[in-house]
């Protein structure tokens, strides 16, 4: 896990690998909890935009191979309004909100998680205070909500390489400015190959 210091007195962005974000999943206290972090941390969704998701939100594509999960109203950064957007909806978690929502008798037009956005971020916070305690590693205590999107954005940019337009448009973001700084921090995974291939390892 690597910190990244922010201007705000013991606050950082968390950059995280997939491993520690499982290990957080395994610290969540609740399905629901468990939920939260992977929309968050393997759908991308920003803390407003989980209340946000109802059942009837989950669409299977026109193949019947994949998923989509519309977000009825994204985050407005071009001063136009939000805007509703598609995410791409991996098959394990539609699988665990299929659970979910049949375990918790969820109506389709029922909100999957009934928190308010600060309810979100205090479940992320309590899930990350576990993962301390759990795994001995301090840093978790420093998660948030927005690191887990951190991870979604630097999974599919850096260690996928998948198109940035294409992360834009499942992300919910509207410029490259806004995506540059996923872009920029390679995982200890690139930057150990890098050394590998320069002989230096």
């Amino acid at each position: 896990m690597r910190l990244e210091a922010t201007s705000k007195p013991n606050q950082y962005h968390i950059w995280m690998t997939d491993a520690e974000l499982e290990e957080l999943r395994r610290a969540a206290a609740t399905h629901r909890d468990d939920l939260v972090i992977q929309l968050g941390g393997y759908v991308g969704l920003r803390a407003f935009e989980i209340p946000q998701v109802c059942p009837k939100h989950v669409k299977r594509t026109d193949d019947g191979d994949h998923y989509r999960l519309r977000i009825p109203e994204g985050k407005d950064t071009t001063g136009n309004g939000g805007k509703p957007r598609d995410a791409y909806l991996p098959a394990d978690v539609e699988g665990d909100i299929h659970r979910y929502k049949n375990a918790e008798d969820i109506g389709r037009s029922d909100p999957l998680v009934d928190l308010s956005e600060r309810g979100i971020r205090d479940v992320v916070k309590r899930t990350a205070e576990q993962a301390a305690e759990q795994t001995g590693d301090e840093d978790f205590r420093h998660v948030s909500s927005h690191d887990l999107r951190r991870r979604f954005a630097q999974r599919l940019l850096v260690d996928e390489q998948v198109n940035p337009r294409v992360v834009m448009q499942i992300g919910g973001w509207e410029s490259f400015q806004a995506i540059e700084p996923y872009l920029n921090a390679p995982t200890p995974q690139v930057v150990n190959e890098a050394f590998e291939e320069a002989n230096l390892g």
